[in-house]
């Protein structure tokens, strides 16, 4: 037995010529393949998960029906100034509503964008706005939510 079956401890016969070159082409090309999928298809699969470090947008949004006209003034005149410092902005703030399906609500609809779940949240329990809500509360009945948004690429 010569050193190189001996070292294999195998009893098959050395693989010598075109059946060595065959061996060693196969191999070459499922390690090419085995190389080529994984740079294929990770990128692919990276582009199904969100970033970690990509914030979402969030939406706060208030359904407002007012108690007494006028009431709410005082703190329509007031709030902006307290969203502004947390990066927030209005994309709704009343305006005509069009119910597509159910009953059209009886409420002024408020939307305002922020860059964040957190800085939303941040806003809403920050002292300038504490000290808003009560003013909100006596103006007339609210529902009131923050949602997050999803990330456009």
């Amino acid at each position: 037995m010569d050193a190189a079956r001996a070292e294999h401890k195998s009893d098959a016969p050395p693989i010598h010529g075109a059946r060595l070159v065959r061996s060693h082409a196969i191999r070459a090309g499922i390690g090419l393949l085995v190389t080529l999928s994984t740079v294929v298809t990770t990128p692919l699969l990276a582009q199904d998960k969100p970033e970690q470090t990509e914030a979402r947008p969030a939406y706060y949004i208030a359904e407002f029906e007012p108690a007494v006209a006028g009431a709410i003034r005082p703190y329509s005149e007031r709030v902006e100034s307290t969203i502004q410092p947390f990066g927030g902005r209005f994309i709704v703030r009343g305006g005509k509503l069009d119910a597509l399906e159910g009953p059209s609500p009886k409420s002024v609809v408020v939307v305002i964008t922020f860059s964040s779940l957190e800085r939303a949240q941040a806003w809403y329990h920050s002292p300038a706005y504490e000290a808003l809500k009560p003013i909100r509360h006596r103006a007339g009945t609210s529902r009131v939510y923050i949602v997050e948004g999803v990330t456009h690429p």
